[in-house]
């Protein structure tokens, strides 16, 4: 069995598994960045993100015209971000086996309707800062570094690339 934290590719995954929404950033006609919030709905393990999304939104015609995409996501100790390409796919199959009521909000007509599409993002590089312990060690490494003049140690950093 693989110790996850001496891989830096599952433990990138793993992290991000743990946190409910992303910023998925694309470039728009303008070569504008642009980010929204989005819940990814999986993500495997060679870095495969998957999204449901409407056929018409301005994110799915950005991803159209230049497929190069960032993603972000945080929470109280652990950040993530990913590098790579997406694509919009429209893949009944999957569209189901991703659903889920949380869905039905932006999308009311079910995984069945022609707006319901996939953003399926391939991850190429990624890089993770984590603190273990929480926030709490977090303070406590950063006052830490204030009293002894020491720089402050923020946990785990890795760059990683994937498949």
């Amino acid at each position: 069995m693989t110790d996850t934290t001496e891989d830096p590719r599952i433990r990138i995954v793993e992290l991000a598994r743990k946190i409910p929404i992303a910023m998925l950033t694309t470039i728009d006609g303008e070569g504008h960045v642009v980010s929204r919030p989005m819940a990814p709905q999986e993500i495997t393990d060679e870095g495969v993100i998957w999204f449901i999304a409407e056929a018409g939104s301005r994110d799915a015609g950005e991803i159209g015209m230049n497929p190069s995409v960032g993603i972000s996501l945080t929470s109280g100790s652990s950040f993530v971000s990913f590098s790579g390409s997406a694509e919009v796919l429209t893949d009944a199959a999957k569209l189901h086996e991703l659903w889920n009521p949380a869905v039905e909000a932006w999308l009311p007509d079910g995984p069945d309707s022609e707006q319901a599409v996939l953003f399926k993002v391939t991850a190429e590089s990624g890089e993770y800062w984590d603190s273990p312990g929480g926030r709490i060690a977090t303070v406590i490494s950063f006052v830490k570094a204030k009293l002894t003049g020491e720089r402050y140690d923020g946990g785990e950093n890795e760059t990683v690339s994937l498949p």
